[in-house]
């Protein structure tokens, strides 16, 4: 299918590689984020199907074990009495109004099941049955026989059930006799001793309360000594007072503070030194009598010539006055300043202590709200105590009181009975709950399993996860056929075709004439894509040519039934021409084939080289589509050197195949190189 010019070798290719090498248009991929798709119920199903074989596994093997336990245990017997427990009798004499919380109102005392069902389980009460049983089941103890009896109230009944299991019937009808002539004898002989117990037991707690009361009144008063402590809400108040209080003071002072500042300032001006020498009387005398001076000698000025005895004498009378002057000046100014700055400084120790006084109250009012939560705290610990002190004096005087008018009613109203049927093991509920539990943890383990699965198990998981247009997603085939026939039609052809009808889509602008299959790992199905997409071009009257460029694991030629014997490695590394490698299947077709050719001992370094670049170029002018069949994208380079000069790159995964690290890795790369990758085809559907 190639024109006349196809002759030329790979020599005379380089004036078709520079109309080739103009810069392809890429598309840059955009990864996704790492983010979670909610599964659907049909994904969770799917996982169950894929994991049924774990899971039932799993299941089986579990129930194996819940089957064999059960069958290994040994059947156990269980026998029971109840007695009806009466609440204590209320007399109603002179004593029970010494009661304190009692009122007018009688209210009939009840009975504290619970405590008394503990009784009937203390040592001191089973201990005599393990006595008396020790006789003819030496084996029996104090721990085994508690460990096998149950004794329970009946709902809310007055009636005490008591249960005893053992593997040997008549051991359980022994041992129910012993407890129930037990208890009733406790019922006759201690009538008072739950009254009595009662007591002690308040009485024991009574010293460790009052002592714990002492301890927390000391604390109380350690603390307000300690801290000059007493109400909280009012020392808040009182604290803030005094803070305002002390806060006016340091703004009344500051003020003065200032003004005697700004005074001090003045009195080193002159206009200020002048105001002052105003209100001193011998500067001002003497000051007179200088001007009284200074106008006599204008005067005689006037009169007598400056060298006349009279000016003399005037001149040297102003002369003497002039030091008298200004040393009063200066005396009078001294007691001035030293006065204003004994002020300022007064002024500011005052308004230093106002503010440190300010700030140990406000340190203080910083510290109340913990020393309050503190006091607080003690506060209620102390109430507490002293309640608990409150309620249990009058638990004792209480109890002290039952004790002179209570009685206790015991009756057996179920006698024991030997047992004839067993109670364990149930097997039909192990059964029941050993599935149950053993399908639920087999489910758990299935979708642990597929949590830790990073393979893509579905179209719309590769469609979620995957930043690429899916053009494709090809059936899976019980094997595949060589497409002989252009209209032989299926699920797997169709899918062929609806590839290279979006494959033409994508390039409406400027049509696909050169594309590069490959996938992320090997055994994806590229090849197989590669090739019945060329076959499938074909049949839409294309000139298709299908390049094996995988020379490290060739498999174009086993699909096609052609030989290896000359191909693409001759083409890049001899002068043979071009068509000496093309070879066209051998059941017709119009499909032309290059295959891998001989094997070389550095691919990546073949592909590389000009001749290939060359090559290619003259392929995609002599050809509509030139299909390359690539190795797989992760560890090899391969592929990255022929991206450049194609028209785009179609990645081929295969479900339950391919893998989501190695496949980001892949479009990682894609995106570095900035390749135009057409889109997605999903294999294996």
């Amino acid at each position: 299918m190639m024109s006349n010019s196809s002759k030329l070798s790979i020599s005379n290719m380089d004036e078709n590689l520079a109309i080739q090498s103009q810069p392809i248009v890429t598309q840059a991929l955009v990864l996704p984020e790492g983010q979670e798709s909610v599964l659907s119920l049909r994904d969770y199903f799917g996982i169950l199907k894929r994991r049924g074989l774990m899971i039932t596994g799993v299941t089986t093997v579990l129930i194996a074990g819940v089957a064999g336990m059960t069958m290994r245990q040994k059947p156990e017997y269980e026998g029971n009495f109840r007695l009806l427990v009466e609440p204590p009798v209320n007399n109603e004499n002179a004593l029970s109004n010494l009661t304190p919380t009692e009122n007018k109102n009688t209210v009939q005392p009840q009975l504290d099941y619970e405590t008394q069902i503990q009784i009937l389980k203390s040592p001191k009460l089973i201990k005599e049955v393990v006595s008396q049983l020790q006789v003819s089941h030496p084996e029996i103890d104090y721990d085994t026989l508690t460990q096998s009896l149950t004794v329970t109230r009946l709902g809310e009944t007055k009636i005490i059930e008591t249960r005893y299991k053992s593997k040997n019937s008549e051991e359980v009808k022994q041992v129910l006799d012993k407890l129930a002539s037990t208890y009733l004898k406790y019922s006759r002989e201690q009538r008072q001793t739950r009254l009595r117990q009662g007591v002690q037991f308040v009485e024991q707690q009574l010293k460790p309360l009052q002592s714990r009361v002492a301890q927390l009144q000391k604390a109380q008063q350690i603390f307000r000594q300690k801290y000059s402590f007493y109400d909280p809400n009012t020392q808040t108040a009182e604290i803030s007072a005094r803070v305002k209080n002390l806060s006016e003071q340091r703004l009344v002072i500051d003020q003065k503070l200032a003004e005697a500042r700004s005074n001090f300032a003045s009195l080193k001006g002159e206009q200020g030194q002048l105001a002052i020498l105003k209100d001193a009387p011998v500067y001002q005398q003497q000051l007179i009598e200088l001007r009284q001076l200074d106008a006599k000698i204008a005067a005689e000025s006037a009169r007598f010539v400056d060298d006349s005895p009279t000016i003399l004498t005037l001149k040297e009378r102003r002369q003497n006055l002039l030091p008298l002057l200004q040393q009063e000046a200066k005396r009078f100014l001294s007691i001035i300043y030293a006065s204003a700055a004994t002020q300022v400084k007064t002024l500011e120790s005052q308004s230093q202590e106002l503010a440190a006084s300010e700030q140990q109250l406000l340190k203080k009012q910083d510290e109340l709200p913990a020393l309050t939560r503190q006091y607080n705290e003690l506060q209620r610990q102390l109430q507490a105590a002293t309640d608990s002190l409150n309620r249990f004096q009058a638990t004792r005087e209480t109890l002290q009181i039952q004790g002179a008018q209570t009685e206790l009613r015991w009756e057996l109203v179920q006698p024991p009975t030997k047992p004839i049927d067993t109670v364990s093991p149930n097997i039909p509920r192990n059964l029941i709950l050993g599935f149950v539990a053993s399908s639920l943890l087999g489910v758990g383990a299935g979708l642990l399993l597929e949590k830790l699965d990073e393979r893509y198990h579905s179209v719309n998981s590769v469609k979620d996860k995957v930043p690429l247009p899916l053009l494709a997603t090809i059936p899976t085939e019980s094997r595949v056929k060589k497409l002989r026939e252009p209209e032989e039609s299926g699920r797997f052809v169709e899918a062929l075709r609806v590839l290279h009808t979006n494959i033409q889509l994508i390039g409406n602008e400027s049509s696909i004439r050169s594309l590069v299959v490959s996938s992320s790992i090997a055994g994806e199905g590229k090849s197989t894509v590669a090739f019945h997409l060329a076959q499938i071009a074909t049949s839409m009257g294309l000139r298709v040519l299908l390049v094996d460029a995988d020379l490290r694991n060739s498999k174009i030629h086993s699909l096609c039934d052609i030989d290896n014997e000359q191909g693409l490695t001759d083409l890049i590394s001899t002068k043979m021409p071009i068509k000496e490698a093309i070879q066209k299947l051998p059941y017709g077709g119009q499909l032309s084939v290059i295959s891998s050719g001989s094997q070389v001992s550095d691919p990546a370094n073949l592909l590389s080289s000009t001749a290939m670049k060359c090559l290619m170029a003259e392929l995609h002018k002599s050809f509509d589509l030139v299909i390359y069949d690539t190795p797989q994208m992760e560890g090899l380079a391969d592929t990255s050197l022929l991206t450049p000069h194609v028209d785009g790159v179609l990645l081929v995964t295969r479900i339950h195949k391919t893998e989501r690290p190695s496949l980001m890795k892949t479009l990682d790369n894609l995106r570095i190189g900035r390749v135009n990758v057409l889109g997605l085809v999903v294999n294996g559907i």
